[in-house]
């Protein structure tokens, strides 16, 4: 009577706490998560959630179904990557190369969830600061690169982790915080501090300071995010960064965040692979692992339901 589908939904409905983002993280439309869980509903008798009502409130036999779905998920995932294991290898590399420095925030947690299925994968992480990381990904050196800047290279494909908002970090009692968002010109009077890549990569040029022909007052470079947030409360410029990088810093009220334009900035963050890889067990799992713990851990992300999953990079595969 229960198939695997009608778990993952409930489970995932409870996450997202509305049949709509349900329905986005399912790349399902509406009427079709409405119908499974009338579906479900029917075979079993009962009401499962109480509607209207958001978050969505579950019943008595919707919670029950709830633990089943955290039991028994986790158990079929665990017995399908040992069984790829077991197919494909339990050991090799995983060489990953990221161009935010913000990543570890969240990479960290992925690494360790990563080692629990594959303690004999050896992992190596490298910032892509000082050379080309898609060159060394294509050459083979490397095996992931989690970058913001999909650039188009036969044998690379790109898949999307998570989208998310970049904002521009003021000092707490800057003029600029009391406007409702930035507009380009508000910066021609600032020193904006980056990270050391071309401007042409970074988000706060490419979409916002160039298309207005912009320039800050003065540029600064700098490596690490915290150390970027420590020249921003000082008083030594602005950074444009991404909102889930903020967060603690906001909630400190270290720094005080805005909107780049009225609409914002938003970005996908993307895993680089070589699409010859993409049937490794490993490379699967730790993808699969990103992206659900990013989504759990970070502050307003959201996910990504464009046609992406690594199963259409099979499908492309078998085209090429």
């Amino acid at each position: 009577m229960l198939e695997l589908k009608h778990l993952k939904t409930l489970k995932i409905l409870k996450e997202t706490g509305s049949l709509a983002e349900a329905a986005n993280r399912l790349c399902l439309t509406h009427s079709a998560i409405s119908h499974q869980i009338a579906e479900l509903e029917d075979k079993t008798g009962c009401v499962l959630f109480i509607r209207k009502t958001k978050p969505i409130r579950f019943t008595l036999a919707g919670e029950k179904l709830l633990q089943l779905a955290e039991q028994v998920l986790p158990q079929i995932r665990k017995v399908e990557f040992d069984l790829a294991k077991l197919a494909q290898g339990q050991t090799g590399r995983l060489n990953i190369a990221i161009e935010c420095h913000s990543c570890f925030q969240w990479l960290m947690p992925t690494i360790l969830e990563f080692r629990h299925h594959f303690p004999d994968v050896e992992v190596d992480l490298s910032t892509a600061f000082n050379f080309n990381p898609l060159t060394a990904l294509m050459r083979g050196d490397l095996d992931c690169v989690i970058t913001s800047d999909p650039l188009e290279h036969a044998g690379i494909h790109y898949i999307p982790l998570f989208r998310y908002e970049l904002l521009l970090a003021l000092p707490p009692h800057h003029p600029l915080t009391e406007k409702p968002y930035i507009e380009p010109i508000d910066l021609a009077t600032e020193t904006l501090i980056i990270y050391p890549v071309e401007q042409s990569r970074l988000d706060i040029f490419r979409h916002f300071l160039d298309p207005a022909h912009i320039e800050p007052q003065q540029i600064r470079s700098c490596e690490l995010t915290m150390m970027m947030v420590q020249l921003v409360m000082a008083g030594r410029g602005v950074c444009a960064l991404p909102n889930w990088a903020l967060t603690e810093y906001l909630t400190h009220q270290y720094v005080t965040a805005k909107p780049c334009g009225a609409k914002g900035i938003w970005s996908t963050l993307y895993a680089a692979i070589r699409l010859e890889q993409s049937d490794h067990a490993y490379l699967q799992c730790f993808i699969q692992n990103a992206t659900e713990t990013s989504l759990k851990l970070l502050h307003n992300v959201h996910s990504v339901t464009e046609k992406t999953k690594i199963e259409k990079i099979k499908a492309e595969k078998t085209k090429g």
